[in-house]
C-alpha cells in the first residue's frame, strides 16, 4: 500500500517507522498507519518529520549528513534488574548538559550478577558507589579501577571508566526489598534484610549483623509478620536520629495497625529504646529530628519534629505512657525469694507488674479448664489493674497479692523515698500450692529463679513532664523448695 503527500513547496523530509500506542500519538503530526499484525491499542506509524526549521521555505535546514536507517518493529524498552547505566557528562558552569544522551557505542552499562537480584539502592560516597542489590552487596569504584598484588592487596589507578571494577562485600546479606529502610550517619550505613531475619550495618569493617545484639529471635518474629507484596501495606522504614545519635527503623505489618518502632546506639551496641509512634519517613537535618506521617490524631498530619516543646512521651498529638521492663536473674541456677523492689531516678514511676519464672506444668482439679487440659502457671506473679491500680487475679494463673500501699504523696507513686531511693516490700498473699505451707501474710518476697519486672509513668505526677529511672534493683535472699 502506498501513500501520497502533496506538499506545497519542495522541501527534506524525514521518514521514520516505529510501533506507538493510539493514545500516544502526538498532536497534529501526520500519521499513516495500519494495524495489521499489532494489538488493539497499538499502532505501527510512520512518523515524517521536515528537515528545515519551522517548515519555512528556503528556512535553514538541518543538516541531514549520514543516516542509518533501522526499522524496530520492536521498540519498548526493556527493565534490567541487575544492571547499571550512565549518561554522558553534567557541567554547570561551562554549561555542558549531556544527562540526555546514552550513546549505545561507548561502554556506558555494567552488570552485575542477576542470581543477586535487583538493584533496589544505590548510595555514592565520595568516589565510590554503594550498590544493594536483593542478596549482596557491593562497591563500585568510580573514574578509577583497582589492580590487585599478588599479597592481594589493591591498588587504584585511574580509568576512564564512569563506573570501574565493582567488587562485592564479604557475606551474603542484601537488602531484601526494603530500600526505605537504609540509613546514613558518617561512615555507617544501615539497612535490613529480610529475607535472613537480619538488620545489618555496613562500615569500614564490612557487613555487621547489629540484630544479632541480644535481638536476633525478636527480629525473626517480626519481619515474618511483614509482607511486602504489591496489595498488602506493610513496608520497613529507616532513619537515623541525630538527636540522640540512634539508628531507628519501623516494622510496620501488613494489616497497617500494628508496628514496631525500635532504635539501636552505637556507643552501647545494643537496641536501647521502643517507641510509640508510626513514621512514613525519617530524616534528620542538622539537629533535629523529623518523621512524616498520616493518620495522627488532633489533625496531626505531615512532618512532625521531634524532642521539641515541653511535653514528654507525646507522639503525632497523642500522649503515650513510658514503660520500662526489666529482668533480674543474679545467680542463675540458685532458687531466691524476691523480697523488696526499688529505683533510683526522678518520682512519678509505678510497678505495673512484678512476674517470677514459670515452675512447670500440673493438671487436674484447680489447675485445668475445659480448653486447658494441661497448663503452666508462674511462681508468683503481681499485676495492677490499669484502671484501679489495685491487684488483680488474671485467669488460670496463681496470684501474689501485694497489700494496697499507704497513702504516700502522688510524688512518690506508690514507692517510699528512703535515702532519695524509691523503695516498696513484695507481700505473698497468694493461695499455696498443693502440698505448700505458706504460714501467714507476715512473711513477703516472691519465690523463683529469675523475675520480670514492668515499670510505667503514674498517672498523676507530673503528666507530661520529664521522668528519668537511672537504675531498677531488688533484694533477695536465698530460698529452697
Amino acid at each position: 500500500m502506498s501513500a501520497i503527500i502533496e506538499v506545497k513547496y519542495f522541501n527534506s523530509f524525514l521518514l521514520r517507522k516505529t510501533v506507538t500506542a493510539d493514545n500516544a500519538i502526538p498532536p497534529n503530526v501526520p500519521v499513516w498507519y495500519k494495524t495489521s499484525g499489532l494489538s488493539a491499542n497499538s499502532t505501527r506509524n510512520w512518523i515524517i518529520e521536515e528537515s528545515r526549521i519551522r517548515g519555512g521555505y528556503n528556512n535553514t535546514s538541518v543538516d541531514l549528513g549520514t543516516k542509518a536507517y533501522l526499522v524496530a518493529d520492536n521498540n519498548k524498552g526493556s527493565i534490567v534488574k541487575s544492571g547499571l547505566i550512565y549518561s554522558g557528562i553534567l557541567n554547570s558552569r561551562t554549561g555542558v548538559n549531556n544527562t540526555n544522551q546514552f550513546p549505545v557505542g561507548e561502554d556506558i552499562t555494567r552488570s552485575l550478577d542477576p542470581a543477586n537480584g535487583s538493584i533496589q539502592k544505590l548510595h555514592a560516597e565520595n568516589t565510590n558507589l554503594t550498590i544493594l542489590q536483593e542478596n549482596k552487596v557491593s562497591k563500585a569504584l568510580i573514574d578509577k579501577d583497582a589492580i590487585y598484588s599478588a599479597e592481594g592487596g589493591a591498588i587504584t589507578t585511574s580509568a576512564a571508566n564512569v563506573i570501574g571494577q565493582i567488587v562485592p562485600y564479604g557475606g551474603t546479606y542484601g537488602i531484601s526489598k526494603d530500600p526505605g529502610s537504609f540509613a546514613v550517619y558518617g561512615y555507617r550505613k544501615y539497612f535490613t534484610d529480610k529475607n535472613r531475619n537480619a538488620v545489618l550495618r555496613l562500615s569500614s569493617d564490612g557487613i555487621t549483623e547489629i540484630s544479632a545484639y541480644g535481638m536476633k529471635d525478636f527480629f525473626r518474629d517480626k519481619f515474618s509478620e511483614i509482607d511486602l507484596n504489591s496489595f498488602s501495606l506493610g513496608e520497613i522504614v529507616g532513619g537515623f536520629d541525630v538527636h540522640t545519635k540512634t539508628y531507628v527503623v519501623s516494622l510496620q505489618n501488613y494489616n497497617g495497625i500494628d508496628y514496631d518502632t525500635l532504635a539501636f546506639d552505637e556507643s552501647v551496641k545494643g537496641w536501647v529504646s521502643r517507641y510509640d509512634y508510626k513514621p512514613d519517613q525519617i530524616f534528620s537535618l542538622k539537629n533535629n529530628y523529623f518523621t512524616t506521617f498520616s493518620g495522627g490524631a488532633e489533625n496531626f498530619n505531615g512532618l512532625y519534629k521531634h524532642y521539641f516543646g515541653s511535653e514528654y512521651g507525646k507522639f503525632y498529638g497523642v500522649n503515650v505512657d513510658s514503660t520500662v521492663t526489666t529482668v533480674f536473674n543474679p545467680k542463675v541456677s540458685l532458687s531466691k525469694n524476691f523480697s523488696t523492689i526499688g529505683y533510683e531516678g526522678s518520682n512519678g514511676w509505678e510497678m505495673n507488674s512484678f512476674i517470677s519464672d514459670s515452675t512447670g506444668v500440673d493438671s487436674g482439679t484447680g489447675y485445668s479448664d475445659a480448653t486447658l487440659p494441661i497448663k503452666s502457671y508462674n511462681e508468683g506473679e503481681y499485676i495492677l489493674n490499669p484502671a484501679t491500680g489495685q491487684p488483680v487475679v488474671p485467669a488460670n494463673y496463681q496470684t501474689v497479692f501485694q497489700t494496697p500501699f499507704p497513702p504516700y504523696t502522688k510524688s512518690r507513686a506508690g514507692f517510699n523515698r528512703k535515702e532519695n531511693k524509691y523503695v516498696s516490700n513484695l507481700k505473698n498473699t497468694s493461695q499455696p500450692r498443693p502440698g505448700e505451707v505458706i504460714y501467714g501474710q507476715s512473711l513477703s518476697g516472691i519465690k523463683g529463679m529469675f523475675a520480670t519486672v514492668t515499670f510505667s509513668i503514674d498517672a498523676t505526677t507530673d503528666v507530661g513532664g520529664k521522668k528519668e529511672l537511672f537504675a531498677v534493683s531488688a533484694n533477695y535472699v536465698e530460698s529452697s523448695y
